[in-house]
């Protein structure tokens, strides 16, 4: 009947329609990974090839305006709400799915310093919620300006420092840091991945451990600014990668520790899944929630040249506002109440 070749041509409608929304979303991942490992690579080799051949003036225009444009990733970069809103980053959310949990308000008048954990290996997460607008962190947040800081080593790179800063994107470094608490009105909300690279080596599904012992730049960045702590858990960034991990002692560890000294970065052998089969090894990651939850602000005083007691002590503060935030949300996103917080 007609009723019924209706309801069929619906039915196949909306079958399609999920098969073209699952593409997009494996598109708008991949182009994020292929980013983050070799953008910045490949635009040097391009631009260096251009240079010789017969369009040098655009790649000599390029470096002109590199050359003038160098120090504005250290002033706050040149983020683009264009960029940040993009129906990409959307399909990206929508992938894993990443969603961004706020539990306390955030007042426009103070200046923020967020502690992300864990780093996993590309920081998803960190990325998709304070990188883009997918998850609402502005509507969430409102008056408060997000910047996700990173390797200064992407901000050298041709295109791919253009590209990150207008996410919102800023160097991981003290003069960067330093400007936007200082020099950039209030309002501002740094996200450190405070483990980095020591603690990528350690990522691996099943385990919810942090790199924070001996990690206290930030915290000596927060008495200097005074500006507020907060400590932020994204619940299964460890879970989108299956990653080769070294013993102590071992080469492969002895490697990666020697690459993390010298070059910023720790070389990690990891796989997802396969661009057309979930069975198969590649570069996207799995498939797996993740879910950012940011705790509440630790108020934190301003003091010129704090002393290594004042760092250790409000250290200690952060450390344990970070373990009641794990321990309080972790029964809701699929842990057990025996999993336990390991430090480092």
């Amino acid at each position: 009947t007609g009723s019924n070749i209706l309801s069929a041509l619906q039915d196949l409608f909306w079958l399609l329609k999920s098969k073209v929304e699952k593409q997009l979303q494996i598109i708008s991942v991949l182009q994020w990974v292929l980013t983050f490992l070799i953008m910045g690579i490949a635009c040097t080799l391009i631009l260096m090839y251009i240079l010789c051949t017969d369009c040098w003036a655009i790649a000599a225009l390029y470096l002109a305006w590199l050359v003038f444009d160098w120090n504005t990733p250290k002033k706050g970069g040149r983020r683009s709400q264009w960029v940040r809103n993009w129906a990409i980053w959307r399909y990206f959310r929508d992938y894993f799915p990443i969603r961004l949990v706020k539990t306390h308000n955030l007042l426009t008048t103070r200046n923020y310093i967020f502690g992300y954990h864990p780093h996993g290996i590309m920081g998803l997460g960190a990325f998709c919620n304070f990188s883009t607008e997918a998850t609402g962190v502005g509507q969430k947040f409102p008056g408060i300006r997000p910047y996700l800081a990173t390797l200064a080593g992407n901000f050298r790179m041709p295109i791919l420092r253009d590209y990150l800063m207008s996410g919102g994107i800023c160097p991981v470094n003290r003069d960067s840091i330093d400007y936007i608490l200082s020099k950039n009105g209030s309002g501002n909300a740094i996200i450190i991945v405070v483990g980095g690279a020591a603690e990528s080596l350690n990522c691996t599904p099943g385990k919810n451990s942090v790199t924070l012992k001996n990690r206290k730049g930030f915290v000596k960045l927060a008495l200097r600014h005074g500006a507020d702590l907060v400590p932020v858990y994204s619940f299964g960034e460890n879970e989108v990668y299956k990653q080769v991990i070294f013993e102590e002692g071992s080469w492969g560890r002895w490697v990666q520790k020697k690459f993390q000294k010298h070059v910023g970065f720790a070389p990690c052998i990891f796989h997802g899944r396969g661009l057309f089969s979930s069975n198969t090894w590649g570069l996207l990651p799995y498939s797996k929630p993740i879910t950012t939850v940011v705790g509440e602000p630790i108020t934190i005083p301003k003091i010129d040249n704090p002393s290594q007691k004042d760092v250790d002590f409000y250290h200690s503060i952060y450390v344990d506002s970070l373990i009641k935030l794990f321990d309080k949300y972790k029964s809701r996103f699929g842990l057990p109440e025996t999993e336990v917080l390991e430090v480092n």
